[in-house]
């Protein structure tokens, strides 16, 4: 496994830690917030910002996946307004309404 950043803590008496701030920085973590941990079948364990109720997992994964790719040294562009006319293009007259029920087949 290509491992994209490492860092150690130390345990507690009281089996406490404390997640070292790189790693804070790349999960997004904040105070208070809540982390999932999964225990793989090799031994390994993936930690995680346990999204807030009601936040989207999809948007948390992807806010991760750029803060990754940020870590990473890559770059995030901003948008050039050729995209943008054309993305806007693409959906002229679209309308969405976020709160109706999602059709039977779709879900």
């Amino acid at each position: 496994m290509n491992a994209i950043l490492e860092a150690e803590s130390t345990l507690t008496d009281r089996y406490q830690t404390t997640i070292p701030e790189p790693v804070r920085r790349a999960l997004g973590l904040k105070k208070r917030d809540a982390i999932r941990y999964v225990l793989l079948p090799d031994g390994q364990v993936r930690i995680a910002r346990r999204p807030a109720e009601g936040e989207d997992p999809a948007v948390s994964s992807f806010l991760s996946f750029l803060a990754q790719d940020i870590g990473n040294g890559r770059a995030v562009a901003r948008a050039n307004s050729d995209l943008v006319a054309h993305i806007r293009q693409l959906v002229a007259g679209v309308e969405v309404d976020l709160d109706a029920p999602l059709d039977p087949e779709d879900e």
